[in-house]
């Protein structure tokens, strides 16, 4: 498969509080991150950081994830232990008091993506079928939307949009949401933080991907819409494509 990483620190920020990373265990499966730190000065910096280089240490030793239920098992194990990490960092630094992050992580194999998140960095996927989010937002706004209390439209523009209702390292008990989908042949994951979910809509994501360029070009496209748009926020994706054609006996999931 195909993957492609980018961060960029927008236009008004001072600090890059995202981190990305995509890496390969020993049998060539593929772990996704985006995580947007948030905090005092410079902590979601260190959070965010620890989050994408503890759960790369674990997964470039870990075995082969076969199976849905698998990936579902490795990533709430792991997220949990990241989550103890960044307490503890925090108990004992009190400059990182009160650091947390978003995290949204992927494992990607030649027939299935496992999805696991906290917070309101997003996953979507795009395929023949067309381009939808897989994931949900950990936000008041989002919570307010599914109460029926303020319309989907109406939370886009909502003064309290960023405030989130569940983050990592933040609590000693962290709630994952996972959910599990099959790949086909040229699928297109994409995990991305808020600094672009915020400024480019769904539409333009789903033309900018589909678009005939490498996907380098397209990631650079997207950052490069996010901030035409503003660029408040810190801008981070990661893609994660299929290829063309898949091995017979890989198309199960």
């Amino acid at each position: 498969m195909e993957t492609v990483i980018v961060t960029d620190r927008g236009k008004v920020r001072q600090h890059n509080e995202d981190s990305v990373g995509v890496y390969k265990n020993e049998d060539g499966d593929v772990l996704a991150v985006v995580a947007d730190g948030m905090g005092g000065h410079l902590a979601g910096d260190v959070a965010s950081q620890m989050t994408i280089a503890t759960l790369k240490e674990m997964w470039e030793s870990a075995s082969r994830i076969s199976s849905p239920d698998l990936a579902v098992h490795w990533l709430k194990e792991h997220i949990e232990k990241v989550n103890a990490i960044l307490l503890e960092h925090a108990l004992t630094h009190p400059d990182c008091k009160g650091m947390g992050t978003t995290v949204v992580a992927a494992i990607c194999t030649e027939s299935f993506a496992t999805i696991g998140h906290i917070g309101d960095s997003r996953g979507y996927l795009c395929n023949t079928d067309g381009f939808k989010q897989i994931t949900e937002d950990h936000s008041l706004v989002n919570e307010l939307v599914r109460s029926g209390q303020i319309s989907k439209e109406d939370a886009e523009h909502h003064p309290r949009k960023n405030v989130l209702v569940r983050a990592l390292g933040t609590e000693e008990h962290v709630e994952l949401d996972l959910t599990s989908i099959c790949l086909e042949e040229s699928d297109i994951l994409l995990l991305c933080s808020d600094g672009l979910s915020n400024k480019v809509g769904e539409s333009e994501m789903k033309q900018t991907l589909t678009s005939l360029r490498s996907l380098e070009e397209i990631a650079l496209s997207l950052v490069k819409q996010a901030n035409d748009n503003g660029g408040e926020d810190n801008i981070s994706l990661v893609i994660v494509k299929q290829p063309s054609e898949i091995k017979e006996g890989d198309q199960t999931c």
